[in-house]
């Protein structure tokens, strides 16, 4: 688990259950640490992605982001997507539709093609939004990081509040 040492939690934070880690005490910069765990991804019971070789990324206030690398992804179920956005820490990031099952998730994954060399190691790994697919770490089904925006998984074993939450707009 991570503990981001010298920092406190605000006082809102979610009290831990045994198990728990808090987003709260995930660091600023982010950090990209290996995940061990299955990461499944299915999108109307097609299987999209899945890795035992993931990274979840892990910063301040947020769920775990998990990128795969492009080998564990069925990369002839995505479509590149118009536009791109930009995140301080990783730099550009360029999406991808999914199509699969008779559906298609728009702008459902990302990734970094040339991310600033911190995080180099996940050059062209994608990450994907769990609000329209079907996500899974370890087996336990994902809950989606609200705000539209954001990527993030949550699971039991992580407690927020997160940003994207309701009433989260000033942090």
């Amino acid at each position: 688990m991570w503990r981001n040492r010298g920092q406190e939690r605000p006082p809102f934070a979610e009290r831990l259950r045994p198990g728990q880690e808090s987003a709260w005490d995930y660091p600023r910069p982010p950090v990209a640490l290996r995940e061990w765990r299955l990461v499944e991804i299915f999108l109307d019971g097609v299987q999209v992605a899945r890795s035992s070789s993931a990274c979840r990324v892990l910063e301040t206030a947020s769920p775990p982001t998990l990128y795969l690398p492009p080998d564990d992804v069925d990369m002839g179920l995505l479509v590149p997507a118009r536009g791109e956005s930009f995140c301080e820490w990783k730099g550009v990031a360029s999406y991808f539709d999914i199509r699969a099952g008779g559906r298609v998730v728009p702008g459902g994954a990302w990734c970094y093609e040339a991310p600033r060399e911190r995080f180099a190691h996940l050059a062209g790994w994608l990450a994907f939004y769990p609000q329209q697919l079907d996500c899974r770490l370890g087996g336990e089904s994902v809950r989606a990081q609200d705000g539209g925006f954001y990527g993030g998984w949550i699971t039991s074993e992580v407690a927020g509040p997160f940003k994207g939450d309701p009433g989260t707009g000033g942090w």
